[in-house]
């Protein structure tokens, strides 16, 4: 079980940051299985902040719930900067945010080759206004929790960075 607890003081600065703004996050999230949303959610006060979480593990998820064309992981792979740009999009589309953050990744211990290691996590974030980030992280093999916790680490810095 991943340890979310290190990250609470980000989430919180995050909240309250959000709040005072009067800003709204969704997420959409594959490799941390809706940790992003969970960590947020650990905050008292996070119901002004967060709309919703997308958790699209499966590729038929990521089409089904954000839009992303098949066409477009089958070409560049699901754990790629063009997929989690898409994955971000499709999050502000879908919902009511102000901003969103997206994440998708090879957290491990399998599933990794020598193109797409274990550990690498492409993230997005986006605002409204179009203001976005992205970040390609190359954590490496740190376990699988390491990586998740990485990657929610990033995430959450890239929200407070656009809010």
């Amino acid at each position: 079980m991943t340890n979310l607890a290190p990250l609470l003081p980000a989430a919180s600065a995050f909240v309250a940051k959000a709040r005072a703004a009067g800003l709204t996050v969704a997420t959409a999230e594959s490799c941390t299985g809706g940790l992003i949303a969970g960590v947020l959610t650990e905050i008292a006060g996070s119901s002004a902040v967060v709309d919703r979480g997308f958790v699209t593990y499966s590729n038929e998820a990521k089409a089904e719930l954000l839009g992303i064309d098949p066409a477009l992981i089958a070409r560049v792979g699901a754990v790629s900067r063009e997929v989690a740009v898409a994955m971000v999009e499709g999050a502000l589309t879908r919902s009511r945010a102000d901003l969103a953050v997206a994440v998708t990744g090879i957290a491990g211990p399998g599933g990794g080759s020598a193109a797409k290691p274990v550990g690498l996590v492409h993230l997005a974030a986006l605002r409204r206004d179009g203001v976005h980030v992205h970040r390609e992280c190359r954590f490496g093999d740190i376990g699988r929790s390491g990586v998740r916790l990485a990657t929610i680490e990033v995430a959450l810095a890239m929200l407070d960075e656009l809010a």
